[in-house]
């Protein structure tokens, strides 16, 4: 696989869980301070233990002065685009350019048609998150009206605005074939998550963005390649592929950038998040980077 050639950025993950909010602030305002890019949220909105994500987001972005946010990823079939592109912009005006969009084609679908929501077949959804990507673009572009008439979704004479503060991405967090395909031509990044796409597997999945993106007459080195890692930093023995020392850590993640694609990791901490972030941030970073850099002189 190519080495894309970006440098390496670094994030974390944190729960939405109510129970744990004070927690989840204060390891917030810790990434900022210790220099992280990135907050990644999930979104799950019929979860009961979870607070709205987007409410949560807002709070820290009000509660930090420099690092990102982004939900990791937004659930579609529950907010719509129209709404998603809104709130997405407003966040972004609010945060001074400090939000990003991860956008998902929906999953779970029981729990989302008990609150309310479609049942999608895996046609269905993909055709919703490509119709979505659009109006979302067109919501952003500046333009006065927009109309887009799509198979799942529409919008006619919409006034759109405010405009985001930036320019805005658009991560696909995604792992079937087809919709690989759709990031390679419409997406800015992809957002996979190691458990759900083993490193084994990212080769051909990188292959397939690259393929359309090129297809499409797009820069496949345009387009991030972001990892969701769920992994414990120890002082024992490794016994997992991210259950290890940060000398195993900062070797898997350097090979991770130059052989895999990567270039940018959120890390979701098994247990003990402020320790383990703390850690992540001051000794596995840094080592990253210098890894990275001595890779790629040879």
């Amino acid at each position: 696989m190519p080495d894309y050639g970006r440098d390496p950025e670094f994030g974390i993950s944190i729960t939405p869980t109510a129970s744990t909010l004070a927690e989840a602030r204060q390891i917030a305002r810790e990434a900022d301070a210790l220099g992280l890019g990135l907050i990644g949220i999930q979104d799950h909105p019929y979860q009961w233990r979870f607070l709205d994500t987007w409410m949560l987001m807002a709070t820290l972005l009000a509660e930090t002065s420099r690092i990102r946010v982004f939900p990791d990823v937004a659930n579609l079939p529950l907010r719509g685009p129209a709404m998603i592109a809104k709130q997405a912009a407003s966040l972004d005006v609010l945060s001074g350019g400090r939000f990003e969009l991860g956008l998902g084609a929906g999953g779970f679908w029981e729990a989302i048609t008990a609150m309310g929501g479609p049942l999608r077949t895996p046609r269905d959804a993909l055709d919703a998150l490509e119709d979505a990507i659009q109006i979302i673009r067109r919501f952003w572009s500046g333009e006065r009206t927009i109309t887009y008439a799509g198979r799942i979704y529409a919008v006619k004479g919409l006034h759109p605005g405010p405009p985001p503060a930036h320019p805005m991405s658009i991560w696909i967090g995604a792992g079937r074939p087809r919709a690989l395909g759709l990031i390679g031509r419409l997406g800015d990044g992809w957002v996979p998550s190691l458990p759900y796409v083993p490193p084994e597997r990212v080769p051909e999945a990188q292959r397939r963005i690259d393929d359309a993106a090129a297809a499409a007459d797009r820069d496949p080195h345009r387009i991030r390649r972001i990892y969701n890692l769920m992994g414990q930093i120890t002082d024992s023995p490794t016994r997992e592929v991210l259950v290890g020392s940060p000398e195993h850590w900062i070797e898997t993640l350097a090979s991770f950038v130059v052989e895999l694609g990567f270039d940018t990791f959120v890390f979701w901490p098994a247990e003990d998040a402020s320790r383990q972030i703390e850690r992540f941030a001051t000794e596995v970073v840094p080592g990253v980077r210098s890894a990275v850099a001595r890779l790629r002189r040879g």
